[in-house]
């Protein structure tokens, strides 16, 4: 779900107790997380940001190697390796519940009614030169935007949520979509929502034209990687779309 305190609803320094699943602000003395762990006797904590695991109210870092696995899916890397050889493996990976999966071929949760953009971004999710993209995140990193701009929240959402779907070490066997969706309704001003039926194709134009536009393109003279420009920072272009797609 969308890192923020669950009494708060702040999204600073948020924590995630790993026995309940929920999320608490801080981990200092009177903190949400740790007046968490001294009522409910919940002890390990992961820092949603730094990736570190803590123990509360001791309030000592844990450091484990088996403890490897969470953060990585929480925040799975791909090597430039990894993902070429991407269509040239069928293997199945086994999740932690014991069901197997194809990575890139696993369920999106429905919220509501959400399914009219989880069909569209799984679709995007198994176009090649896309998902290649946002799969290696050092490909928009360090594009700049103008301060205040929450557009490029898509561009971030969207690289993450690729990297859950193709992640052969994932838990289940199916991604929540959430905060990739939160973002749709906040850059969308409404205008596609989790608890209304949307019409796919209009969602899919106004997505990849938001991409289009927060990764750098215009309408008429610049070329973003969705419009087949030069590329970002690491020269990586997607000749997908020209600009503006209808």
């Amino acid at each position: 779900f969308e890192k923020l305190c669950s009494i708060s609803l702040s999204h600073i320094n948020v924590y995630a107790c790993l026995v309940c699943g929920k999320y608490f602000q801080g981990r200092g003395l009177k903190s949400h997380a740790y007046i968490h762990s001294v009522q409910l006797s919940h002890h390990v904590f992961l820092n949603l940001h730094t990736l570190k695991f803590y123990c509360l109210p001791d309030n000592y870092e844990i450091i484990d190697s088996s403890l490897e696995d969470i953060t990585y899916v929480l925040k799975p890397t791909f090597t430039a390796q990894h993902i070429a050889h991407l269509d040239k493996q069928a293997k199945l990976s086994r999740a932690y519940d014991g069901t197997t999966y194809l990575p890139g071929i696993v369920g999106l949760n429905n919220i509501k009614a959400n399914d009219y953009a989880n069909a569209v971004l799984q679709a995007l999710s198994n176009v090649p030169p896309l998902r290649n993209y946002f799969l290696e995140e050092e490909n928009y990193r360090r594009i700049q935007r103008p301060p205040g701009d929450i557009m490029f929240l898509l561009v971030q959402r969207f690289g993450e949520l690729m990297r859950k779907l193709w992640n052969p070490r994932n838990f289940k066997a199916h991604v929540s979509p959430h905060e990739m969706l939160q973002a749709v309704v906040l850059c969308s001003k409404k205008n596609f929502q989790i608890t209304k039926q949307g019409d796919g194709v209009e969602f899919l134009s106004w997505f990849l034209n938001a991409l289009h536009a927060a990764l750098g393109g215009t309408k008429r003279k610049k070329k973003s990687e969705l419009g087949g420009g030069s590329g970002g920072p690491s020269g990586a272009a997607v000749p997908l779309l020209s600009p503006c797609c209808p």
